[in-house]
């Protein structure tokens, strides 16, 4: 391949993948090997100064702002990367650069945070504004309600100049990114490939509950701007920062020369197995603001700093053993143990390998010799086998067809990788689909949360979805042991749990588990046959004929009422008193019949669920995705992709004032979140 059609290849696969990382928070290779994509363009571009130009990825600084996370506004301070850096040789180059340029430079060396950069603007000591980097250059996301929340971010400064603004990072601790995680599987939703991405698309979130929840964490890194206060030192700032009890980079290291700050270095890299969080890298930056200033900075970084890189660290070891676990959705996944191995200061013995797509991509067996390193610095995977080191009789491993647990017949689930238990009785699977079962979308029983689900299973109190109903009879039991509560809390869940009975047969429908019925096609199921017995007994042939509901859905509607197990449950529920009949919908008109809409954005005055109620009313029916079966996009402001397809599919985009043009009404006034 010719130069000239090798930088062009790799400016299209740096762009790519920029884009999937910095925009839409799933990246789809490791940093390090995004890292030597770009220095080996950096040195063809060096070597061939011809073929720079302006609109190289090496020119710009990574990401765009997206109007879909918030309203947009203009940086006062660029908001610029840093040069990486890979070996000692290229660090001893840039202190001598420094001392050559300046007169007794200091150098500060601290750990770089794997997260999302986040800048906040102080006004007489009030947080007035917070923004992400966007682009890096003009503009950036508005997320001050977000960042309200997040615990590390002070709202208002003691001792505060006129004017502050500092820059930082928002991260995730390994702690809150596994418990965000587990709550993701729980609600049947895929979990996040690391805590960066979680943490990004955290930050970018509409609902600032959503991003509460989650624990972000944030670290300060640098003092952008300041009016009012002056400080001489990048470390003088850090002080002043630390006693307004603003969190700031942990155990930071002032240098004088190459020798130590190359020593700062490393020590970060060997503690890097016993942080809470994430690093990438360590930075090296200059300590005196005067001396920053002297050095400027190029259109995409500054002169003044640069970000060393470490290289991931890989060790052999042997296969002992490949257990299989079965998740909460049913999902089985197999886990390599193998010889304890020291990996960034840790020791590791375990590793994923994720489904049987993978085993066989790499070829694994037990008693193979791998190579194991830890993605993102913190997570063990298997990279490759060792294959000229295997010994005779050698077999790959299979995950067997039958659940590890409870012994059930195992099946791959369409259009996936998953290898998944059949039964809805296995006792792994048993506290995920009560959670579905009393959530938002199915019966929606109030205050019924995850501990108590799960203590609940633990002692046996229930077993199915029909134990629910009658855990009145062990309302003295409960209370005695107290794993509800004391006898106001216990008996509050319980009114709950017999008011659940009078929901409509559809949120029964929704909340079986039963797989591709969800909210939507249970509502349009029970409207068509109006009784759970008649859905019961009807053949795939004739739930085909409710709207959206295709083959699958059918012959998976029709196995789930077939099989004896699930007939006693609908018995024993029936029994209980859960209502099992469609309660009639009031359609006030047919203005929107046998319409479908998608509702996106924000809206002046309706939320997701007024609009849904309103179209519903009016004889529509509302859909989660655009396709060529939607009829309508009912769009407000920060739309998205949806709005995107929409435009591309040729279908009417309307704003809320037409819907209720169409629908021939007043339109209400207030302003609600649809998204």
């Amino acid at each position: 391949m010719e130069v000239r059609e090798r930088i062009e290849s790799l400016r299209k696969q740096i762009l790519y993948h920029s884009d999937r990382y910095y925009n839409q928070d799933a990246p789809e290779i490791s940093d390090y090997e995004f890292d030597m994509l770009m220095k080996e363009l950096k040195q063809l571009e060096k070597e061939n100064p011809k073929l720079l130009t302006k609109d190289s990825p090496t020119q710009k600084v990574g990401g765009s702002a997206k109007r879909t996370a918030g309203v947009l506004v203009r940086h006062n301070v660029p908001m610029l990367s840093l040069q990486d850096v890979f070996s000692r040789e290229e660090i001893d180059e840039f202190v001598a650069q420094m001392k050559e340029q300046l007169e007794d430079p200091e150098f500060v060396v601290e750990y770089k945070i794997d997260g999302l950069s986040m800048v906040l603007r102080y006004e007489n000591g009030e947080l007035a504004l917070a923004e992400t980097r966007g682009d890096g250059i003009n503009f950036g996301e508005d997320v001050t309600v977000n960042a309200k929340v997040i615990s590390d971010v002070k709202k208002k400064l003691k001792e505060a100049p006129e004017y502050l603004e500092l820059r930082g990072e928002v991260y995730m601790t390994n702690e809150a990114f596994e418990k965000v995680n587990e709550k993701q599987e729980l609600m049947g939703k895929k979990p996040f490939a690391n805590p960066r991405n979680c943490a990004a698309g955290t930050l970018r979130q509409l609902d600032s509950k959503v991003t509460k929840e989650r624990s972000l964490s944030f670290f300060i890194f640098n003092i952008q701007q300041v009016r009012g206060m002056e400080f001489e030192t990048h470390t003088q700032g850090y002080e002043y920062l630390k006693k307004q009890g603003v969190s700031i980079i942990d155990d930071y290291k002032v240098c004088k020369t190459a020798d130590e700050v190359w020593a700062a270095i490393t020590a970060i890299g060997e503690n890097r197995g016993n942080l809470s969080y994430d690093i990438d890298g360590a930075v090296v930056k200059i300590n005196r603001y005067a001396d920053r200033e002297l050095l400027g900075a190029t259109s995409k970084v500054p002169r003044w700093a640069i970000a060393y890189k470490y290289p991931p660290e890989e060790k052999e070891s042997r296969i002992l053993d490949i257990e299989l676990s079965v998740g909460r959705t049913g999902r089985i996944t197999p886990t390599a143990v193998f010889e304890p191995v020291r990996l960034c200061g840790t020791s590791v013995s375990r590793a994923t390998l994720h489904n049987q797509d993978f085993i066989d991509e790499l070829d694994i067996g037990i008693g193979d010799t791998i190579v194991v390193y830890k993605s993102g610095e913190i997570i063990p995977k298997v990279k490759e086998v060792r294959k000229e080191k295997r010994k005779d009789g050698w077999e790959r491993f299979r995950i067997p067809d039958v659940c590890p647990v409870c012994g059930a017949r195992t099946e791959r689930e369409k259009d996936t990788a998953d290898i998944k238990c059949t039964s809805p009785d296995c006792p792994a699977q048993l506290e995920r689909h009560i959670i579905n079962f009393v959530g938002r979308d199915a019966m929606d029983i109030k205050g019924f949360g995850t501990v108590y689900i799960e203590d609940l299973v633990r002692l046996g109190y229930i077993k199915d979805i029909a134990d629910i109903f009658e855990l009145r009879r062990y309302r003295d039991e409960l209370i005695e042991q107290g794993i509800i509560g004391k006898e106001k809390n216990t008996d509050k869940l319980l009114d709950v749990i017999d008011r659940a009975k009078e929901n409509d047969a559809y949120q029964l429908l929704s909340g079986l588990g039963i797989p591709n019925v969800g909210k939507a096609a249970a509502k349009a199921i029970m409207r068509y046959f109006k009784t759970m017995d008649a859905v019961a007994g009807a053949a795939p042939e004739e739930l085909t004929q409710v709207n959206d509901i295709g083959e699958v859905s059918a012959e998976c509607i029709s196995r789930y009422f077939a099989k004896d197990k699930n007939r006693i449950i609908l018995e024993r529920l029936a029994k209980a008193g859960v209502n099992m009949v469609c309660k009639e919908t009031e359609t006030i008109d047919s203005a929107l019949a046998g319409k479908t809409v998608v509702v996106t954005g924000t809206l002046p005055g309706l939320g997701r669920k007024e609009a849904a109620e309103l179209i519903e009313k009016y004889g529509g029916k509302v859909s989660g995705s655009v396709s060529k079966k939607t009829d309508y996009l009912l769009a407000g402001e920060n739309a998205g992709s949806k709005l995107t397809k929409a435009t591309e599919l040729g279908i009417p985009v309307i704003s809320e004032e037409k819907l209720y043009e169409i629908l021939g009404i007043e339109q209400k006034g207030g302003q609600s979140d649809a998204n």
